[in-house]
């Protein structure tokens, strides 16, 4: 551990600079990290905590989550008070000691760890000690393009990622100029495709053949589509959050994505016709990843009984309904249907999609929203790491390798392996 903290602040001192912790004189200020206001979802939350605790200064630092910049500032003594951040990373901060257990902030506060969804809570979880409370949860689907699979003599409603062979020639006879047939979204969905090969990529071998086999698989989706250079070229122009985004005008025919892609369809493209179904592994089950961020208290917080107040609120039903509620609102005024809000939280999502959820005829979100619900709690999550990042950057390092063609997928794998080892080495010696 001594040798991460001298490191950490030997970067610091090259620069890096501060995070803005809150002033030792101000004893009622909050100073967050990596957390942003974009809409009701964030700022309603947070004018629910400020309504309880007006004596309280709450200072968003707006921006998107930086990592070294933030072990810099734990390392320093000089942390925020609370971070936000993915899920997946936090069990790598508790195994170097960058962020408390919450054992004594769920007990005073009589938090029922039993609401959040298993998945999510078993990323904050590090030897049996949970260090964070889980926020949005989001699920992966399929999304398919109607009009472009009908027109290809396809029925939406028999496409699969079951058998990969199969998906290989339908993705081969979909494929023509200006046009993406089947997206595999590797490297990012590598996780994905791996465990429906049967193995999880944390916990197993980066070079275990069935990851090997998924990587050339989805790799070589790629490459019959005119390879990655053009494939990517092509993807970059798409209009992927606006009216014109690839499934109006028929670029693309099937992909798998986040959940939270529906409401931006049902808002920005309420007529367009696609379906939503799961993503299934090679035996025809249903399978998706959850993923998602946490609130968590840094090592060397100045005020961890304020912060451990504001998760709390921030992640409890009652905060989530209201802020949802202040979405629907929000999105009725403009005209628009509101897709609920998907979290972490099991109590809360039953009240939003009761209560709130107010799809306003849209068929995208009539039909596809109870897909994302019912894969919800079946959902695996990528196991904490003490390397996690390090462990990321491996498989998509290898995977992109493969790509660009500069690597066989046994030899780029066997790299990441290397890589992995090597990470998980340095992090067992701190």
């Amino acid at each position: 551990m001594r040798g991460w903290l001298v490191g950490l602040v030997a970067v610091l001192v090259c620069g890096c600079g501060g995070v803005g912790a809150s002033p030792a004189d101000a004893p009622n200020t909050l100073v967050t990290m990596g957390f942003g206001q974009p809409d009701e979802h964030a700022t309603a939350r947070v004018a629910v905590f400020r309504a309880a605790h007006p004596e309280v200064d709450v200072r968003i630092n707006e921006g998107a989550f930086d990592e070294q910049q933030f072990l810099s500032a734990v390392a320093a003594g000089d942390p925020p008070d609370l971070v936000y951040a993915e899920r997946r990373k936090l069990g790598g901060y508790a195994a170097r000691g960058a962020v408390l257990a919450l054992d004594d902030c769920v007990r005073e506060h009589g938090v029922d760890l039993g609401e959040f969804r298993a998945a999510a809570l078993r990323q904050v979880t590090h030897d049996g000690r949970v260090y964070g409370l889980p926020d949005f949860a989001m699920v992966r689907v399929l999304i398919l393009n109607n009009p472009v699979l009908r027109a290809a003599g396809v029925d939406p409603a028999t496409f699969s990622t079951t058998d990969w062979g199969a998906l290989a020639d339908l993705a081969a006879r979909l494929t023509r100029p200006r046009h993406i047939a089947f997206d595999p979204k590797v490297p990012e969905f590598l996780p994905l495709w791996a465990k429906a090969n049967g193995v999880d990529l944390v916990g197993a071998r980066l070079d275990d053949p069935r990851v090997v086999e998924a990587v050339r698989y989805t790799t070589d989706l790629v490459r019959r589509q005119g390879g990655w250079a053009s494939f990517k070229a092509f993807r970059d122009t798409f209009d992927q959050f606006g009216a014109q985004n690839a499934y109006v005008t028929g670029q693309l025919a099937a992909m798998p994505m986040e959940s939270w892609y529906l409401n931006t369809l049902a808002t920005n493209s309420p007529d367009a016709d696609v379906t939503i179904a799961p993503f299934t592994d090679r035996r025809g089950e249903p399978l998706t990843e959850s993923s998602g961020q946490a609130w968590a208290i840094p090592k060397g917080a100045r005020h961890p009984d304020l912060a451990c107040r504001f998760l709390v609120t921030m992640t409890d039903a009652d905060t989530w309904v209201t802020a949802a509620t202040a979405r629907r609102d929000a999105l009725a005024a403009k005209g628009k249907p509101y897709g609920g809000t998907f979290t972490a939280n099991r109590v809360a999502d039953e009240r939003i999609f009761r209560d709130v959820f107010d799809p306003r005829g849209n068929r995208i979100l009539e039909r596809g929203v109870p897909q994302v619900l019912a894969l919800q709690d079946k959902a695996f999550a990528l196991a904490p790491s003490p390397a996690a990042s390090e462990l990321v950057r491996a498989w998509e390092g290898g995977v992109n390798r493969v790509l660009t063609g500069r690597q066989s997928p046994e030899d780029a794998m066997a790299q990441a392996q290397r890589e992995a080892e090597r990470a998980l080495r340095r992090v067992g010696a701190r």
